[in-house]
């Protein structure tokens, strides 16, 4: 994917935010790159970390919220 193709980090889904990070990970432990190239790797895949960390602690304090009051209507195990 070329780098003017790739969406926007904070327009990404947690699942296709995780998916690249993937995908960047994979090239930085792969074949030698330009440093040039390594640098932009390196720096959206930060930029995808910091996405998937946010977007998992607004789940996070979702759930938090939906559960404050306790499970209520459902029985305990």
């Amino acid at each position: 994917m070329s780098k003017s193709a790739l969406k926007p980090v904070e327009e990404l889904t947690y699942e296709e935010a995780f998916t690249e990070l993937e995908g960047i990970v994979s090239a930085l432990e792969g074949e030698q790159k330009a440093l040039e190239e390594s640098l932009a790797l390196f720096e959206r895949g930060q930029a995808l970390m910091r996405r998937c960390a946010g977007l998992l602690e607004e789940a996070d304090l979702k759930v938090q919220q939906l559960t404050a009051n306790g499970l209520d209507g459902f029985p305990e195990a």
